[in-house]
């Protein structure tokens, strides 16, 4: 059966369907010999060879994992230094997968990955506004306007942020720190931390513990497990229905 050249590259997991229109665009894709550069072009996968530079790519099985990343990992799957990424965690795991989303190195907690380029795609697309919780320990312990700043929005120098549900967990004054839960439904670079910075309170650890209907819980640090179908299917609808929440339908 033919379908679009960006579609089979997403699904066989190369990337997003996206940036997978960049990568034929630049001229980076064969289809039986020949360079691709047109978008729209269409292709049977169970007949046609298809390359990306210049490896072939297979139908795989789709995967779908969730990570309890640690602190002082990279959220990639290689790096040039040497240090430790996500994908040195998913021991048996013989696909090619990668994050969706990031988390910083100093970031901790869940964190998904998959070699589905159209379910990535849909969960870190800007429109669907898929909620994020953390748990973000501070220093000091911030009063409740404070806290009505985060949840109204702060303006950060890429621009104001959504409005954000944002509670104590727990307070110590002893050591004069705060754990804050805070969602938020973006998900700009290093954006919990900007925005407590924001507010004169840094952070000292932070880890995120829910993404949609998925939560960390029973997960150790380091180790991971596969999502089932009925988290993946509730995931999807998530992502749709927040799109569909935003557009006022």
């Amino acid at each position: 059966m033919e379908e679009r050249l960006q579609k089979v590259l997403a699904e066989a997991g190369i990337a997003s369907r996206r940036k997978c229109e960049e990568i034929i665009t630049a001229g980076r894709v064969q289809i039986n010999g020949e360079v691709v550069k047109t978008l729209g072009v269409k292709v049977d996968p169970e007949l046609d060879e298809i390359q990306v530079d210049g490896r072939y790519i297979n139908q795989q099985t789709k995967i779908y994992v969730l990570l309890n990343k640690p602190k002082g990992v990279i959220t990639s799957s290689a790096d040039p230094g040497g240090r430790k990424v996500v994908t040195d965690f998913l021991p048996g795991i013989k696909e090619r997968v990668y994050p969706v989303g990031r988390l910083d190195y100093d970031t901790e907690g869940l964190l998904l990955l998959t070699n589905d380029g159209e379910f990535a795609h849909l969960l870190t697309h800007p429109k669907h506004h898929v909620p994020r919780t953390y748990q973000a320990t501070v220093k000091g312990v911030p009063h409740g306007t404070i806290l009505d700043k985060l949840r109204n929005g702060i303006q950060l120098e890429d621009g104001m942020t959504s409005p954000a549900e944002v509670e104590y967990a727990d307070v110590n004054p002893q050591k004069n720190e705060s754990i804050i839960q805070i969602t938020i439904y973006e998900g700009r670079n290093r954006q919990v931390r900007r925005m407590f910075e924001a507010v004169s309170f840094p952070v000292t650890r932070l880890r995120r513990i829910k993404f949609g209907p998925l939560f960390l819980q029973g997960v150790p640090r380091g180790k991971y497990r596969h999502l089932t179908p009925a988290e993946v299917k509730e995931l999807k609808e998530e992502a749709l229905s927040t799109h569909n929440i935003q557009k006022g339908q």
